[in-house]
């Protein structure tokens, strides 16, 4: 099967890692060929901290999807999160030398390559530039100026940072797992792509998603998103807490809080009891259900206070950046019983669970539309976004040159010069650094 036929997204998480092939259907939807899942060595809080472990976990995810799909993988896109993502509001301008020409795109990339020129601390670099609004000379809350006159081109930016080493790093295991990186993307950004619907973004939402090692933030307001963040808990640290809470091994705290595990305690009569076998024949452990949620409840609510701050900062208690929507829950810790309530209650907003459902083929399988995935449908919604613009610059390409064959060398220039996403320079710097970096 030819590459750009299919795209592939690979969700790099702390406690599963997950490879997913697909396509874009006649009707836009995404048909699933085939996906891969593999338990997630190695990566500790979104951050890979034993390479050899977290390299053999994504062959066998991509072994697993490869063998479902009967297709080789070759580029994937590949998300990014962990505890050193952090994020920052920043405003810049540009002085155009003629006001009387319209403003085009090239001057919108001049504003945005300005703003990655900004100095971060030392081992950081930016990984998004997010333009929110622009202003022309004075004129506030612009969505797109191109095609209006002005002198001074303002924007504000949502500017996503991230530490240099853990992107290295995952550059490195994807290069020595074989395969090539296509992309990019933060989590939180693909998991709003495949969950959210645009008049939610519009009205005003807030996206949590509760991974294994990190819950992550989206915030959108009017289309555009208006801050991301990155809490360093999520579903492993609840599952520590039983635990030690309990004292019983780590698989048997999972399991518990799988399959009994509530947020809210006061469902629990204190009767209910369940067992758990000893180890190596000791006598088995008895844990009433209400201790359990009792657990469970106090790590819940330091982690959705934590995003409850978050979500102050941006100012959904202003008027003017009002959350509407409210709040939609995602990804494997979004499924723990009982967990919306306990959110509406400390939050006093609306809130519903996100299934990545919507933009998935009407025959897709039952399981890939779980909270679970989201990130990977996400990351896999991006990947074919990317091959449907490699695919429309070949083929622009491609007519160009037929059209004028005589002038193909004034021609190639043009194709040359078309514009390109800061995003796209910016993953192109990243490839050229990984590669260099041998």
């Amino acid at each position: 099967m030819e590459q750009g036929n299919y795209s592939v997204g690979l969700d790099i998480g702390t406690t599963k890692i997950v490879a997913i092939i697909g396509k874009e259907n006649e009707y836009g939807k995404i048909e699933v060929l085939g996906i891969g899942r593999s338990k997630s060595l190695g990566v500790h809080r979104g951050v890979v901290n034993n390479i050899t472990q977290t390299i053999k976990s994504i062959q066998q995810a991509v072994e697993q999807a490869e063998a479902n799909a009967g297709l080789k993988i070759g580029s994937v896109v590949v998300g990014i999160a962990g505890q050193h993502i952090r994020s920052l509001q920043h405003s810049d301008y540009i002085t155009r030398a003629n006001s009387e020409e319209v403003i085009n795109e090239e001057d919108l990339d001049k504003l945005c390559n300005q703003v990655y020129k900004l100095v971060m601390l030392p081992g950081e670099e930016i990984i998004h530039v997010l333009p929110q609004e622009y202003k022309v000379d004075g004129q506030a809350e612009i969505k797109l100026p191109i095609g209006m006159y002005g002198g001074r081109l303002e924007a504000n930016f949502h500017v996503v940072v991230g530490q240099v080493s853990s992107i290295k790093n995952i550059g490195r295991c994807i290069k020595s797992a074989g395969l090539d990186l296509g992309n990019i993307t933060l989590e939180p950004l693909a998991s709003s792509d495949a969950v959210l619907s645009q008049e939610e973004k519009e009205a005003g939402v807030a996206l949590i998603d509760i991974g294994g090692g990190t819950t992550d933030l989206a915030i959108f307001k009017d289309g555009i998103i208006r801050h991301t963040a990155v809490i360093p808990f999520g579903g492993n640290v609840i599952t520590e807490d039983i635990k030690e809470g309990c004292s019983i091994i780590e698989k048997q705290a999972e399991l518990l809080k799988m399959k009994f595990g509530s947020a809210w305690p006061g469902e629990n009569k204190d009767n209910e009891i369940v067992s758990i076998p000893g180890l190596r024949g000791r006598e088995p452990k008895e844990i009433t259900l209400k201790n359990l949620s009792k657990i469970i409840h106090a790590r819940v609510v330091e982690i959705v206070e934590q995003v409850y701050v978050e979500i102050k900062n941006y100012g959904h208690e202003e008027q003017k950046k009002k959350l509407i929507a409210g709040i939609v829950l995602t990804g494997g810790g979004s499924q723990l019983k009982h967990l919306k309530q306990l959110v509406e209650y400390i939050t006093g907003m609306d809130t519903r669970i996100g299934y990545p459902n919507e933009h998935l083929a009407g025959d897709s399988e039952e399981e890939i539309a779980s909270p679970l995935y989201a990130t990977a449908v996400g990351l896999l919604m991006n990947a074919i976004a990317n091959n449907a613009k490699i695919l429309v610059k070949e083929k622009e390409q491609d007519r160009e040159l037929v059209l004028d064959g005589e002038a193909d060398m004034v021609q190639q220039s043009n194709v040359k010069k078309e514009r390109k996403s800061v995003f796209d320079l910016w993953s192109e710097k990243l490839k050229d650094f990984l590669d260099n970096a041998e």
